[in-house]
């Protein structure tokens, strides 16, 4: 028995023997990109105590290695850590490739307090997470008028458009989670159906920015960007609580994030906002509440090579819409005009009666991307969208319950692109865009429909560069074509048809005919260059200046083509025109940012003209079966916009500061030399802002508001006949009210609850004075006084 023992003793350690361990791997550490040695780059060989650096050819050594795989670790500064299984099978040679320029690439974020700007030489201003959590109760449009030269059109306090140098819906291109927003926003009164909790960051692009994203927008870009990926093994959450007096409203809103380090990653978010009736300073303003549900989830795996994911929202606004807007006939208007406060004036009620909206939003996108050494990153990308829009008027018996409007807007999109950045001083990307809509316009609401049931189909191409001819100079150039096919059935009253012309200039797009109607089936086809080029120039560490040229065009959407009707919660009949043409837009701009140690001031200029600009005014009025309405007619011109935006702080010391923003915009029709309708007038805004950060990160601020009266405006009032005594009323629609002044106070302080978690408590105070206004890109100016003092009380729990 000893004898089989030794046997197999000296068996066992021959193979032992017998295994290699004097390999030697060679490995070379590069650049992903230009394949440049990374000096001083860590490598390990994780599980053993074997660490080396390499050297300035970016090469290492590791020797005595027996045949086995090994998980190797490298890592250098400003790169993401890389781990690597490899398989030693004798002396082995490997390239290990990591990415240097993370931060410019913006494809994984290692911090999420990294903000990265989508143009070079565009005007772009970005809100950050902390600012836009302050308006965790309120909506995307008053966030943004945060931003200098942004302000809104609004319908009431809930119902709130941006607006960017005096334009707003079709020519404002708003994206979600890289994904264009499809929500009817061709009205005045459809809001953004975007809930703010969902967003981390937004960046706002005066003029067309980045043709990646379409080259439509005249008026500008909104990009609204989740929360970052981090590359971690983590859990963290934020959940904020918010009350207000005014409304009675209180807030919730709620996010859980859970993040690997191999780059799997999951969220969910969701909000709950209630309001009652909102309060101007002297009476309640009836039927202005809000309710609406939120909910956003994300799923997927990011890392610099490849990565997919997986997200879905979903929002449902319940909207009251101001009892005493509704109006019965054009002399129920001129009553409402005259009487300096609103006809209809009840208690408080957390109620949302009729006239109201109701709106669901569904947004579905699944998104892939992957990245090839010595070329770029591909990337693809489904999505589809579902807005429901329903809009109840007052009406009695059976219909009482029947929205006067139900419009459903799907959309599928499907877009590619290609980003060359294997040379990281001349990008180039290039992609295209395919896109199918389908507008359903229910017919079963009894009333005759605003727009028709209409198939859009779009296709777009762009190519862009970036090229960096030296540290101090960037340049960019765009190009892209888009094709747009409207292709729509709708019924024309014999009557109407005639009126209008279209008996002479379409008499082709007939297809049915009854006794008082024609059935039509209008095609079309819109075929579309738009192009930018800028520079980056920075002059100094002081100075930095960017020009700017953006050629946008935008074809005229279905309410400008088809709209023929009363448009119930506007209160107004409405009518397009068959005839319109695209929009050209030309602007120039020329922003100059001057940084020193206390003052930072940047002022931004530009000038646009548009060629067949088509707005909306008011023209007369036409008799219904409920009397007369005002009829608001879409009209199309040339036109001219141009102004200055500033903002300028100061750091008066270490705890002081003060800050202004300031826009000045003018904009006229070409053709006639009259003032444009619904510009915004001259505002400015100074802010002076107190921290310290030995006080739990206390910080208060005291605000100023100043909005001057708008004395350049279009002089749009028409007469009326009363029938009953044969006397001739003005309806004076068009005299915008006076200039105001408001102060508002904002505090908050921060303090820890254990090692991962703080709790902010804020407190803040609009309309501090509680004055009496009214703005003029309020629609509801004609009927009520804007809001009054409102106190809010916000709770946020990071963990």
């Amino acid at each position: 028995m000893k004898n089989i023992y030794l046997i197999l003793f000296v068996l066992f350690s021959g193979c032992i023997y017998s295994q290699n361990c004097k390999s030697i791997f060679i490995g070379e550490v590069l650049d992903f990109h230009d394949k440049k040695p990374l000096m001083n780059a860590t490598v390990k060989l994780v599980g053993t105590n074997k660490i080396t650096i390499a050297d300035e050819k970016g090469k290492f050594t590791f020797k005595d290695l027996c045949d086995k795989t090994y998980t190797i670790e490298v890592s250098h500064i400003g790169c993401e850590t890389k781990r690597i299984v490899l398989l030693i099978n004798g002396d082995t040679y490997t390239k290990i490739n990591l990415e240097h320029h993370i931060e410019e690439l913006n494809e994984v974020t290692l911090s999420s307090d990294i903000f990265i700007k989508k143009t070079k030489t565009g005007q772009e201003s970005i809100i950050k997470t902390k600012d836009l959590e302050r308006f965790s109760a309120a909506s995307i449009g008053d966030a943004l008028k945060q931003v200098s030269g942004v302000s809104s059109i609004n319908t009431g306090n809930t119902i709130v458009k941006p607006m960017i140098n005096g334009l707003h819906s079709s020519r404002i291109l708003i994206l979600n989670n890289n994904v264009r927003l499809q929500d009817q926003e061709w009205g005045i009164e459809h809001a953004p159906n975007i809930d703010i909790n969902s967003a981390n960051q937004i960046s706002v692009i005066k003029g067309s920015g980045s043709l990646a994203y379409g080259g439509d927008a005249v008026g500008g870009v909104v990009v609204i960007n989740p929360n970052n990926i981090i590359l971690k093994d983590t859990l963290y959450g934020r959940t904020i609580l918010s009350g207000q007096t005014n409304g009675r409203g209180y807030n919730i809103s709620s996010t859980l994030n859970k993040n690997y380090k191999s780059g799997w990653f999951a969220q969910i978010q969701g909000s709950y906002k209630k309001n009652g009736d909102f309060k101007a300073p002297d009476y309640n303003l009836t039927n202005t509440g809000l309710n609406s549900v939120g909910l956003a989830t994300r799923f997927g795996k990011k890392k610099f090579e490849s990565g997919f994911e997986l997200y879905y929202s979903y929002l449902n606004s319940e909207i009251g819409i101001l009892g005493a807007s509704h109006i019965g006939s054009a002399f129920d208007l001129e009553r409402a005009i005259n009487l300096g406060q609103p006809i209809l004036i009840e208690d408080f009620s957390y109620n949302i009666n009729v006239p109201k909206q109701n709106i669901t939003h569904h947004l579905a996108k699944a998104n892939y991307y992957k990245r090839f050494q010595n070329f770029g990153k591909i990337n693809l990308q489904y999505d589809y969208q579902n807005n429901q829009r329903f809009e109840f008027d007052v009406r009695i018996g059976d219909r009482k319950n029947t929205p006067a409007v139900d419009l459903t807007l799907q959309t599928h999109t499907l877009l590619a692109d290609v980003n060359l950045d294997a040379n990281l001083n001349r990008k180039v990307d290039f992609g295209f865009m395919v896109r199918y809509q389908d507008n359903f316009a229910n017919p079963d609401t009894g009333v005759r429909r605003l727009i028709p049931d209409y198939n859009k189909y779009d296709f777009g191409v762009y190519t862009t560069t970036e090229w960096r001819i030296h540290d101090a100079i960037v340049f960019d150039a765009g190009l892209r074509y888009d094709f747009n096919r409207m292709d729509a059935k709708k019924f024309y009253r014999k009557s109407r048809w005639e009126e209008r012309g279209y008996d002479v200039d379409f008499p082709d797009i007939i297809i049915e005919e009854t006794n008082t109607q024609f059935l039509t089936n209008p095609v079309f086809d819109y075929h579309n260059i738009s192009a930018s080029v800028g520079i980056n120039y920075r002059l100094n560490e002081k100075n930095q200046i960017i020009l700017n040229y953006n050629l946008a065009s935008r074809p005229p959407n279905a309410s400008e083509l088809f709209s023929d009707g009363l448009h119930h919660s506007a209160a107004r009949f409405e009518l397009g025109d068959l005839r319109f043409n695209k929009e050209v837009s030309n602007r120039v701009s020329v922003s100059h940012t001057y940084n020193k140690s206390k003052f930072n001031l940047i002022t931004e200029v530009f000038y646009n003209r548009i060629k067949n600009y088509i707005y909306l005014r008011p023209l007369d009025f036409i008799l219904t079966t409920r009397g007369p309405f005002p009829l608001w007619s879409y009209q199309q011109t040339n036109a001219s916009l141009f102004g200055i935006d500033l903002t300028a702080t100061y750091k008066i010391t270490n705890a002081l500061q003060w800050q202004n923003k300031t826009a000045f915009i003018k904009g006229y029709d070409v053709n006639t030399d009259l003032p444009l309708i619904d510009i915004p007038s001259f505002n400015t805004i100074n802010e002076i802002k107190y921290s310290n950060e030995a006080w739990h990160n206390f910080s208060a601020s005291l605000k100023s508001d100043w909005v001057l009266e708008q004395n350049e405006f279009p002089d749009f009032n028409f007469d009326v006949e009363n029938e009953l005594n044969g006397e001739m009323t003005t309806i004076d629609i068009s005299s915008p009210p006076p200039s105001y002044h408001l102060l508002h106070f904002y505090s908050e302080a921060t303090f820890p609850l254990r090692k991962k978690t703080r709790l902010n408590i804020g407190l803040g105070v609009n309309n501090l004075l509680d004055t009496s206004y009214r703005n003029y890109l309020n629609r509801m100016r004609y009927f009520a006084n804007d809001l009054g003092r409102n106190i809010t009380l916000q709770v946020k729990i990071n963990y």
